[in-house]
């Protein structure tokens, strides 16, 4: 491999690397600003996305759509913190794991984290971009979804 080989291959890595640490940072925007078409489009067209207690979906059309009615009411009331991203490229896809935590106000006007977790992905590179082909998410901690009601909200 030519040093331009080498400098390109590298150069492409990178690239690789920032846009799927994007790709994790647009899930929790869009999530939290119930721009649940914008966050479908996130995942390739024969994605799967599975989310615990909240439920699975095939396909941007159904995760838009189990989005809204899951999270719907929700909108304005959580936060995501994405963080800890382990990224695994091998050519155009990838595995990954990355921990978050949600943030909401307590019914003492506190801010309040009722869930920690994490994502264990397959991600696969598009026309488009990368994009999402597996995402199944974890509740670490405490393990329990938690209602609007049970927010305070």
């Amino acid at each position: 491999m030519s040093t331009d080989d080498n400098t390109q291959a590298r150069l492409r890595r990178l690239e690789d690397l920032e846009e799927i640490r994007n790709l994790f940072i647009d899930y929790g925007y869009y999530l939290d600003h119930g721009k649940f078409a914008d966050y479908a489009r996130l995942f390739a067209e024969d994605a799967e996305l599975l989310l615990g207690p909240m439920g699975r979906a095939k396909g941007p059309a159904a995760i838009e759509e189990m989005m809204q009615r899951t999270l719907g009411a929700r909108v304005g009331t959580s936060y995501h913190v994405i963080a800890n991203p382990i990224i695994r490229l091998d050519g155009d896809r990838a595995t990954t794991n990355v921990s978050w935590v949600v943030v909401v106000m307590g019914k003492d006007g506190k801010p309040a984290l009722p869930m920690i977790g994490h994502h264990a992905d397959i991600v696969v590179r598009t026309a488009e971009g990368w994009k999402f082909a597996r995402r199944e998410g974890h509740v670490d901690l405490p393990g329990k979804f938690v209602s609007p009601e049970e927010q305070g909200r």
